[in-house]
């Protein structure tokens, strides 16, 4: 089998597609319920408790609005990476602003009075599952992003984003309390078998889907949205390349200083990466005109230059 000719997905793939995978396998409040649960040591048991939060139709600084609720005077916040970032509390600090926001305009609350007013604590989970080696648990907090300043002792503001590897073998004990953030974890690992073992990522999913099918791993799930699952995940593969080459760049296109040639580096990286995963040239070639907008001609010099 000759890999080199691996297909990767094409510009048919629904790049609408509103919920990501990890969402769609908690958006039922029992699920959802049992996860905080698993988490945080509780047994609540009405999942009338929970009051969804959730931002939709709005993307803050490309947060893709996972899944926010509220239980029992908390504000729980969980996003889902497929790769770390270590921004992810200042991402959390903006979309916290926006959920007290409505909070507060929900209730009726007067924050310019002279009563002390009572809000929700904030409570915030990333759950990682990218092919990274990241440890169990991870704290990213935002003041670890701000310029070193002798002249502030504590500054105003902080957010802290509890990172979860949920990697399958990570997290053993968590994963044993919360059945459907196991089988999710299996599933993404069974995928990654055989992404090494297909020709085209789309039959590797389907695979993969069958596969847990078979051995009741997310059966209701796969049973009933499989089309929306293979699209979601060939989505967040494609979105995950890019991000991937952008990151090799190391560099912003919006910085003007060294913006030329840090573009070619990105463009260079991003080849390699296609070519380290086994995406064909041709398609590689129709990936640099989408994604960093260029002509067919100016593609076709960069492939000459970096494919090798």
């Amino acid at each position: 089998m000759d890999k080199s000719n691996r297909n990767h997905i094409t510009g048919h793939v629904n790049r609408n597609y509103k919920d990501r995978l990890f969402r769609c396998i908690f958006k039922e409040k029992q699920d959802l319920l049992d996860l905080y649960n698993a988490i945080n040591g509780t047994d609540y048991g009405n999942p009338n408790e929970l009051e969804i939060t959730t931002l939709e139709d709005v993307v803050y600084l490309g947060m893709k609005n996972d899944l926010s609720f509220i239980i029992d005077d908390i504000m729980n916040l969980y996003e889902h990476q497929s790769s770390f970032n270590p921004n992810m509390a200042l991402r959390g600090l903006v979309y916290f602003a926006e959920l007290y926001r409505k909070y507060i305009l929900i209730n009726n609350i007067n924050i310019y009075g002279s009563t002390k007013i009572k809000l929700p604590v904030p409570q915030y989970i990333v759950f990682y599952n990218g092919s990274d080696e990241e440890p169990d648990r991870k704290e990213i907090r935002l003041t670890e992003l701000f310029y070193p300043q002798e002249k502030v002792a504590q500054p105003a503001v902080e957010c802290i984003a509890v990172m979860l590897n949920i990697n399958y073998g990570h997290n053993l004990d968590l994963m044993e309390k919360c059945r459907k953030l196991k089988e999710y974890a299996y599933f993404i690992r069974i995928i990654r078998e055989y992404l090494n073992k297909c020709d085209k990522i789309e039959t590797a999913v389907n695979c993969a889907i069958e596969i847990c099918i078979q051995k009741e791993i997310l059966k209701d799930i796969l049973q009933k949205n499989r089309s929306e699952v293979l699209n979601v995940i060939l989505t967040e593969f494609d979105e995950n390349l890019y991000s991937k080459s952008l990151r090799e760049e190391g560099r912003e296109e919006g910085i003007i200083e060294g913006k030329k040639e840090g573009k070619k580096e990105g463009m260079k990286a991003f080849i390699e990466l296609c070519q380290e995963i086994k995406i064909s040239k041709d398609e590689t070639r129709n990936k640099l005109i989408e994604k960093f907008k260029l002509q067919k001609d100016v593609a076709e010099e960069y492939l000459i230059k970096y494919w090798k």
